[in-house]
């Protein structure tokens, strides 16, 4: 939506609309209200349900395509009607901070998560791309937490800092998300997780969902966040099947999920340019020895289970 884009149409050279979706056999996606750090919390919250609404828009100009849905049943009741699932979620929450009852208000309106910043500090925490304004959660954002954890909306901590999510474990009562990044064993780029913040994460039931995006893939893409101003060839796939194993190993199949980033990004890995490639990663999976009752966790249970609590 934030890319002013008609999803119903097949739409070339592009990411993701619906009929690419139909194509790829994706039977669900989250789509995130993306909110530009660069706003004010007024700016950030009228922005959100703009987006919202021109999404449900777009939603009633294609029933024939795509139903929203807040929950494994609710998708696979859709799928049956040959319709793809779209779930909601919020990127940046600062648009949370722009008038009272905002949280209740989207999660009424099927928000399921919350990424708590993006790429600075706000006043809920701190961002890995920030200053350190607070040296991790803020005094609002640990009582935002907590009405997160009694409302049932998943806090997502991609895009924070370190010291954020060490935070965020410590006084979350319920599983957390990190939707989209990769492994800092991997690749050094600061949106991506040490080994202990996975396994921190995953040891309480959340999930960490792998991203197919070239600078969290490979150091060779340092410094190319958006653009590839010298054309280098993008990574292959492996490289992605490459961090899911490792996340895997740290993780556990039941912790790990598939977070690629699509219209969030430019580039993609080799072979994913477009959602409706997708089967191509379940394929390289199925190669490196995965069995289809692990990919499935992987593709889309362990996400329902942690997000929409399935």
């Amino acid at each position: 939506m934030y890319r002013g884009r008609d999803f119903g149409k097949d739409n070339p050279g592009v990411q993701v609309d619906f009929p690419k979706m139909l194509r790829g056999g994706v039977t669900g996606s989250f789509f995130a209200l993306y909110i530009p750090a660069k706003l004010s919390n007024a700016e950030a919250t009228s922005h959100a349900f703009a987006l919202l609404s021109e999404l449900k828009r777009q939603m009633a100009a294609n029933t024939d395509k795509a139903a929203f849905a807040k929950n494994a049943s609710e998708m696979a009741i859709n799928a049956s009607k040959g319709l793809v699932s779209i779930f909601l979620g919020l990127e940046n929450g600062s648009a949370l901070l722009g008038r009272q009852g905002v949280l209740q208000e989207l999660y009424s309106e099927g928000v399921r998560y919350v990424t708590l910043c993006h790429s600075a500090d706000n006043d809920i925490c701190d961002s890995c791309t920030g200053q350190g304004r607070w040296g991790g959660l803020s005094p609002l954002g640990k009582e935002l937490v907590g009405e997160m954890n009694a409302m049932g909306m998943t806090v997502d901590v991609a895009h924070t800092s370190n010291a954020t999510v060490r935070d965020v474990l410590e006084i979350s009562k319920k599983p957390v998300a990190y939707t989209h990044g990769c492994c800092s064993s991997l690749c050094s780029h600061k949106r991506n997780l040490p080994d202990d913040l996975i396994r921190g994460i995953a040891s309480r039931g959340g999930v960490v969902c792998m991203s197919i995006f070239p600078c969290f893939l490979t150091d060779r893409f340092a410094g190319y966040d958006d653009d590839n101003p010298d054309g280098r060839p993008m990574p292959e796939m492996d490289v992605v099947l490459d961090h899911i194993d490792h996340a895997v190993k740290i993780a556990g199949v039941e912790g790990v999920g598939f977070g690629t980033d699509y219209d969030g990004i430019n580039h993609t890995a080799k072979g994913l340019e477009s959602i409706e490639k997708f089967p191509l990663l379940v394929e390289g999976l199925k190669k490196r020895g995965y069995a289809m009752a692990d990919i499935e966790k992987m593709a889309s249970q362990n996400v329902l289970r942690v997000i929409c609590g399935m």
